[in-house]
């Protein structure tokens, strides 16, 4: 593992062999014809390595041959920081969005998918521990909640220890770098295991996706096929995770920018009605206003006053 470095370059060969220089061997294949760029930047903590990675739309597998190959034992966390993942190991996979992050390990397959959904590149925060001898494999693949209780507030301190070079001094940093792992495999215990009876943890695909929407329900561009690419399956996989539910893809998406568009009405009485429709993804307000008099049977400027009237 380098000292500390910092590197970017472009073409697949390239930044096969700079994420190999950083990690481990890995078989990365782009999505689409976009061509490869990316960047890393990792320096250690004592026996810790601390890395920033950002990169295109890609599939990173570490196959059985790469593994027996380079021989290198590590347990690595990996915290998305921006775009959409999903992680594959140990007959497990979890979808991880911005917060979101999971252990694995690195001396059996194990398979990345990372989009970059609407921003330039995806950025994803890896920590790096050489692997005591026991084995975390019971643990890996496992969505770690960057939103809510101890796997937040370990998610912030893992943000930090990579965005804070001076935060630890010489001395202590071994003992941080064990501690640390002592707490990822505590959180990763305690994480809910996947539902059972779910083919390809469909249950975890559709709480990502639903995610997903909440998170981009202002860009005027969502719709199934760019949720679809952010979740590395087809638009009619996609479709077919909602059949039968009560709406569409397109339907949910546009309910909840109605939805959304009706609490901020009524949250944000001073807010011009063509401001709310543009947060909420509609770039007509005349299309939005039309659009909410048939979901609520009311414009929203009357929905606005009578909200305002029952204070």
């Amino acid at each position: 593992m380098p000292t500390s470095t910092s590197a970017r370059c472009t073409g697949v060969r390239p930044w096969r062999d700079l994420l190999g220089e950083h990690f481990v061997g890995l078989d990365v294949t782009p999505a689409g014809d976009r061509p490869v760029a990316g960047e890393v930047t990792s320096r250690a903590v004592g026996s810790l390595q601390l890395s920033r990675v950002g990169s295109v739309d890609q599939r990173a597998v570490r196959t059985a041959g790469l593994a027996r190959a380079d021989g290198r034992r590590y347990v690595q966390v990996g915290l998305l920081e921006r775009g959409a993942a999903r992680v594959q190991q140990d007959g497990r996979e979890c979808w991880l969005r911005p917060g979101d992050y999971a252990l694995y390990e690195t001396d059996r397959p194990f398979t990345w998918e990372l989009s970059a959904g609407t921003a330039p590149a995806w950025s994803l925060l890896v920590l790096t521990w050489c692997r005591p001898e026991a084995s975390a494999g019971g643990l890996t693949a496992r969505r770690l909640d960057g939103s809510a209780g101890l796997t937040r507030v370990l998610g912030r301190m893992i943000t930090d220890l990579v965005g804070s070079p001076d935060v630890v001094d010489a001395g202590p940093a071994d003992r941080l770098a064990g501690d640390l792992l002592g707490l990822v495999t505590t959180a990763a215990g305690a994480a809910p295991p996947p539902p059972a009876g779910t083919p390809r943890g469909e249950d975890a695909l559709l709480r990502a996706v639903r995610a997903h929407v909440e998170e981009h329900l202002g860009d005027p561009a969502l719709g199934p096929r760019d949720i679809a690419a952010a979740h590395f399956v087809s638009v009619r996989q996609l479709h077919r995770l909602f059949a039968g539910r009560q709406d569409t893809v397109a339907g949910y998406v546009r309910r909840r920018r109605l939805e959304r568009a009706r609490d901020e009405l009524a949250r944000a009485p001073d807010v011009p009605l063509s401001a709310v429709a543009h947060r909420c993804g509609f770039t007509d307000p005349s299309v939005f206003g039309r659009a909410f008099r048939a979901a609520y049977g009311t414009t929203p400027s009357r929905y606005r006053a009578r909200v305002a009237g029952g204070r």
